[in-house]
């Protein structure tokens, strides 16, 4: 028995093929004329799947391992019988059997029986074929679903397109209901089918990302690979269907937040939260993170975050956690602004001993900057940056870093491609840089 299981629509398609006798949802009975096509077409050179192919059968729904497999049975038989032995039923026959002797008139004056025949086993094995619905000893009535699906599993295997009508009297339904049953059934194997083929786009995307992408990006990337995108809540859909998680950061449990000491100041939490911002240059944030690497020594990386467009404007990678690294960053946040502060603009960080030091403090006033700071061990008062190190650590290998120059050229690629490629749902859609550029022309 075949593994591969046709659906409806499926057998719609291989049945509309002129080459295809019947069609079951395990098994496809060829034409007689279509094996002795097949076989001398062979013996000209041509490939089973070749064959096949330009025979209208799609080899992704049939295989071409069972393209080849028939092939071969109908060859034997060729070489056996000749052409008459496609003409007679052999099922069952031993290798030595001959073909029929009966003339073609007696054999006319048995197709009524034959078909009187059909029909019998066809009436007879309707309540077996029904009855295998329900678990064994169950006497609860069938659904009518379940005796269409009966009488359409009979029509199939002994093909009684004629007597449809027969059989749905026989089961004690409607024939019009067995078609639009029949109907609603293509449709379901016809989405069935779509929804597969845009699986396999979905998990080329996922795969590519390794695991790391939800709907939302799966959405942004489609919009420039399709002409028509396809819709977000097909995509959430799907992913659910075919389990495709986005592989998320979890928080650990065991790791201690950094408590400022008495000895410096601490500034009050000025920016409360209020993370939706629509001018550029106004609110920035900043923190530091470990970057452990196979070099052998720690490194740390210090970014500062634009809260308006998400972009990353300022950031330095050092071996030390000494003071240099925040004035650094500080440094280059001067040269990124360029002069441009805004009149109300902000650095909002934790309470690091970075931070509260009076030093890193005079700086940012003899930058014109307002200093905010969250509340002791709440990291979510500074939820944007460490969002970004969440991801930064979700998408950039830099534990396998083998040296401070390495580790270095892996942030900065980073960081190119987050402020300039990576589009974002929550910034309509666009890249920071592109969104700063939207922010400034409204």
């Amino acid at each position: 028995m075949s593994k591969i299981i046709f659906n409806e629509h499926q057998q719609r398609v291989l049945e509309a093929n002129p080459n295809v006798a019947s069609v079951s949802d395990r098994a496809i009975q060829y034409t007689p004329a279509f094996k002795i096509h097949a076989v001398k077409e062979y013996q000209t050179g041509k490939s089973p799947s070749q064959i096949f192919s330009e025979s209208g059968f799609d080899l992704t729904v049939i295989g071409s391992k069972k393209a080849t497999s028939s092939l071969n049975r109908w060859r034997t038989t060729f070489r056996t019988y000749g052409e008459e032995g496609f003409f007679e039923e052999r099922r069952g026959k031993g290798s030595t059997g001959r073909p029929s002797t009966n003339d073609l008139s007696a054999e006319k004056k048995l197709e009524k029986a034959e078909a009187r025949i059909k029909y019998l086993e066809a009436e007879n094995e309707l309540p077996k074929k029904a009855r295998g619905a329900r678990e064994a000893g169950e006497e609860t009535q069938l659904t009518p679903a379940e005796k269409f699906e009966a009488i359409n599993a009979m029509v199939r295997k002994f093909q009684l397109t004629n007597l449809v009508g027969t059989l749905c009297r026989t089961a004690g339904v409607s024939r019009s209901g067995y078609y639009a049953w029949l109907k609603k059934t293509e449709q379901h194997a016809i989405r069935e089918e779509q929804d597969y083929r845009d699986y396999l786009l979905l998990k080329s995307i996922y795969d590519a990302h390794r695991g790391k992408i939800g709907y939302r990006n799966f959405y942004m990337i489609l919009v420039e690979l399709l002409e028509t995108p396809m819709n977000h809540k097909k995509i959430l859909r799907l992913m659910r269907k075919f389990n495709l998680f986005a592989k998320i950061r979890r928080a650990n449990p065991y790791k201690q937040l950094a408590k400022a000491t008495q000895e410096h100041a601490v500034c009050p939490n000025l920016l409360n939260r209020e993370f939706e911002q629509d001018e550029p240059g106004k609110v920035f944030v900043t923190d530091i993170t470990y970057l452990p690497n196979r070099s052998g020594q720690m490194a740390y990386l210090s970014a500062v975050k634009d809260v308006a467009t998400r972009e990353i404007v300022a950031y330095e990678v050092t071996t030390t956690l000494t003071m240099e690294i925040v004035y650094r960053t500080l440094k280059k946040l001067k040269e990124a602004l360029d002069g441009n502060v805004h009149p109300e603009a902000m650095i909002h960080s934790d309470q690091g001993f970075h931070y509260t030091h009076p030093e890193y403090q005079q700086r940012v006033k003899e930058m014109r900057l307002k200093q905010s700071m969250s509340r002791r061990g709440n990291c979510l008062d500074n939820a944007p940056i460490e969002s970004f190190f969440g991801h930064f650590k979700d998408d950039v290998d830099f534990k396998q870093a083998t040296s401070l120059a390495e580790l270095k050229g892996l942030v900065d690629d980073y960081m190119e491609h987050y402020n300039g490629a990576r589009k974002q749902w929550n910034l309509k859609k666009m890249t920071p840089v592109q969104y700063r550029g939207h922010l400034i022309a409204a």
